[in-house]
């Protein structure tokens, strides 16, 4: 399929994860007497995932994320000349769906951009109050899992038609562990788009949501072409195929 229909695609899909997990955290998580907690900010995201990739999984893969990018073209399993589309679509989309969650949650008196509207952040900013280092470990060794399960569940050998829950779920997971630590970025666009709406400490931190996913999901990538990728055939299976 044509790049500029796939990199529109992941631009509605990395907008729905922002604008669906985010709006989550912002819109209803301590929602007065019935929010949903982390917990159903964790699910929120994990849906997001799910359900954009049965959507769009056929059409773009539905990376949703420069990381998981970059991390695929690790692999070899995504060509490094089509990931700057990929990410600047995959950019755009996070502040579109920001700046849509962004026009409805002002729409309520009180509203305040100092609450965080969902930026990640360590130190002072993290919501446990963790360490740049703490944060900057969480956010490499999820990132690098999520990859594993990526790869693994979009794997030749694999269960077929099953990734997508594994994925969504992983994603899931990762959030229930690390909302408390960085308010779980492990993409770098899901972060950027809040933080350009808060601007100051959330543009200052937003360096190290971009290099500690890239740097994870290349780990995470290189273990799982080193220990775990289908067996690639041989020169000598490769002629022998090509025989008439």
């Amino acid at each position: 399929m044509d790049l500029s229909k796939r990199a529109t695609a992941e631009f509605f899909g990395t907008f729905w994860l922002v604008f669906g997990g985010c709006g989550s955290a912002v819109l209803a998580a301590a929602f007065p007497n019935l929010g949903i907690g982390f917990v159903g900010v964790a699910l929120a995201f994990g849906l997001t995932v799910l359900t954009m990739a049965f959507a769009i999984g056929h059409v773009s893969g539905c990376h949703l994320n420069p990381a998981v990018s970059i991390g695929l073209v690790t692999a070899r399993r995504f060509p490094i000349s089509e990931l700057p589309a990929y990410i600047v679509a995959q950019v755009v989309g996070a502040v579109a769906g920001a700046g849509v969650l962004y026009l409805i949650a002002s729409g309520k008196p009180g509203f305040s951009l100092a609450a965080g509207f969902a930026s990640n952040g360590y130190a002072d900013h993290s919501p446990g109050g963790y360490s740049l280092i703490a944060c900057f470990v969480a956010e490499v060794v999820l990132t690098a899992f999520f990859l594993l399960v990526i790869l693994g569940s979009t794997d030749e050998r694999a269960p077929k038609g099953f990734a997508p829950i594994a994925i969504g779920l992983c994603l899931t997971l990762i959030h229930l562990i690390s909302i408390p630590v960085t308010n779980t970025s492990v993409n770098p666009a899901r972060s950027t788009g809040p933080a350009i709406f808060v601007g100051g400490w959330a543009l200052s931190q937003l360096w190290l949501f971009w290099l500690a996913p890239i740097l994870g999901a290349i780990l995470g990538g290189l273990i799982s072409t080193a220990f775990f990728a289908a067996p690639q055939p041989t020169l000598r299976e490769e002629m022998s195929r090509d025989k008439p």
